[in-house]
């Protein structure tokens, strides 16, 4: 996944990111950015967005980020993540910012921020997240989607 292009297919790819609407922002050689519209089925009965969902935009940004530097006929998939809401988050759309840490053959660290962006297009930290990803290579029962 080396062109923003390529990552607006790879999410496309995934079910849940598709359903939910993640659209791809930006992209280079470990870093991503991604964003999400916030609706009313994202949140919780406070107004605010959901942590999980949250938390699914954190962990496959930080993900995709890992699977940038991964090599061809791997995937990466999460092996343990960490979050830790800061605020509510309330705005109009979710914008995180993910990237690596340090890069591994078989494991990769990394790390993300999410943002509540208003409709001034002021952001407001709202999640801090770390995962450590796991590179794997492309089995018969995984296809890397081919564009």
């Amino acid at each position: 996944m080396k062109t923003l292009e390529r990552f607006q297919y790879f999410l496309a790819q995934a079910p849940f990111m598709r359903d939910l609407g993640v659209e791809a922002l930006a992209l280079s050689p470990g870093r991503v950015s991604t964003a999400l519209t916030l609706q009313p089925r994202f949140l919780q009965h406070t107004g605010q967005a959901h942590a999980g969902v949250m938390a699914t935009l954190v962990d496959h940004s930080m993900g995709s980020a890992a699977q940038t530097l991964a090599p061809d006929e791997h995937w990466v998939v999460t092996a343990e993540l960490k979050t830790s809401v800061l605020r509510p988050a309330k705005g109009v759309r979710l914008v995180c910012e993910a990237w690596v840490l340090k890069p591994g053959r078989m494991l990769s660290f990394t790390e993300g921020e999410v943002f509540a962006e208003d409709a001034q297009g002021v952001r407001t930290l709202v999640m801090k997240a770390s995962a450590t990803m796991a590179v794997t290579p492309a089995t018969r029962y995984t296809t890397i989607p081919q564009a």
